[in-house]
């Protein structure tokens, strides 16, 4: 069931205000922290179990630690850039609380010593850039953000950067070549971001979620916050819900959850037919099926452990109506005209599976090639600077095995296995 910790005020509409946001408690939390020691605010979020919200899930009071002392400024960058296909929960907390994400971030900026941050927010999102917008120049006004915030003696600016919509931009090393200004291409690690990041600068990224989510750990402590979620995966989690099912949207709920829960009771079942497979982290997460949802909880460990991955969070649901060789192809069109191009194995590997998933709908394809598509897939895996080339690869090695079949019938009839003859589908 849902446990609204970080939603808990969407619902109302002056919540994006400042006095709407103050009259809920806003800002308190951020009182409370200029009186705790910065070691102290880190040792409490390391002691939450919190994990970052954007996808990669590593503990985000250990990546604060890997700053260096070497007395060099440091910056906290706001990854905003929520690309990942179906994935829609940043833009809602960016849009219904600004001053949640900009008090998450003063609060983060100050425990790592950071006296400059940036939201790097995606290029499409511009109403909740314009949102940001007006409620950083409403902290700036009330004297929450610049010199000597709260009379603590900290100081502290922020600004609001808009990509240009390129979804490899959201890889935190390619978010920084685009906010220094040079191609939104990734860099090889090390050095980290950390270590190396921003103007070659320690800098530290953490997502919408992951900064919001600093502020009930402060205000309540990391014990009452580990009282949702699982050992390894604490607190709650927003997951946007997109596909077949009745009520599509964003729900917040304990991390380890049921699946199946999640799409009955909070999504008001399967939309259209019965469930076939879901998608439980985003396009790049590998499908699973049916029967591996009904066992699935919604933690970092259990997906993991089902060969596929937690992710940003975007589950979507899929009925037996849909061809899962028309999935795969969308899904590889998206990577294929997402490749920055800078690795052989991404820019060329990408264009070929979409290329050979193609040619199976389009009549042109040999049964052979469906083993040369996890070829292709598997040669792309763990060889290039960034994830991407994996998040192409992987959806393929997670569609083909299980749903073998529909490609072999594609091959064979010229039409698809679940959509039958319509649609135009015959090439004779």
């Amino acid at each position: 069931m849902e446990v609204k910790i970080l939603t808990e005020h969407y619902s109302d509409d002056n919540y994006r205000s400042l006095d709407g946001y103050k009259a809920k408690g806003g800002y308190e939390t951020l009182k409370k922290a200029f009186s705790m020691k910065p070691e102290d605010i880190v040792a409490e979020v390391k002691a939450s179990g919190l994990r970052g919200r954007g996808g990669a899930g590593f503990p985000t009071g250990v990546k604060w630690g890997f700053l260096p002392n070497n007395g060099e400024p440091r910056y906290l960058l706001c990854n905003a850039d929520e690309g990942e296909p179906c994935t829609f929960k940043d833009r809602m907390m960016m849009e219904k609380a600004p001053h949640q994400l900009i008090e998450g971030m003063i609060i983060s900026a100050f425990a790592i010593g950071s006296h400059k941050s940036y939201i790097y927010i995606r290029g499409e999102y511009v109403y909740a850039a314009k949102v940001l917008e007006k409620a950083i120049k409403e902290a700036y006004d009330a004297g929450l953000l610049g010199k000597n915030i709260m009379g603590s003696g900290f100081d502290h600016d922020l600004d609001v950067y808009r990509g240009a919509g390129a979804y490899i931009c959201g890889e935190e090393t390619g978010m920084i070549s685009s906010l220094e200004g040079k191609k939104g291409q990734p860099k090889l690690k090390p050095p980290f971001p950390a270590v190396q990041g921003y103007l070659a600068k320690p800098t530290i990224v953490n997502n919408v979620e992951t900064l919001a989510a600093v502020i009930p750990i402060i205000r309540d402590g990391a014990a009452a916050y580990r009282k949702n979620g699982t050992e390894k995966s604490a607190g709650t989690k927003l997951f946007s819900v997109a596909g077949d099912v009745n009520k599509p949207g964003n729900y917040e709920v304990p991390l380890g959850y049921k699946m199946i829960d999640l799409i009955n009771n909070e999504c008001g079942g399967v939309k259209g037919g019965k469930l076939k497979a879901a998608i439980p982290g985003g396009t790049s997460a590998p499908i699973i099926t049916a029967e591996e949802i009904e066992k699935a909880t919604l933690d970092y460990e259990c997906l993991a452990e089902m060969g596929t991955m937690l992710g940003s969070g975007s589950i979507v649901i899929m009925n037996d109506t849909r061809c899962m060789v028309d999935m795969m192809k969308v899904i590889s069109h998206f990577y294929h005209h997402e490749s920055c191009g800078q690795c052989t194995p991404c820019r060329e590997g990408t264009g070929w599976l979409h290329k050979l998933v193609t040619s199976v709908i389009t009549g042109q394809a040999k049964l052979t090639d469906i083993d040369l598509l996890c070829e292709v897939a598997n040669k792309m895996k763990g060889r290039t600077i960034c994830a991407l080339s994996d998040a192409a690869a992987l959806p393929v090695l997670g569609i083909v095995p299980k749903f073998r079949d529909e490609f072999e019938f594609y091959i064979k009839e010229g039409y698809s296995k679940v959509r039958g003859k319509s649609h135009g589908q015959m090439h004779h």
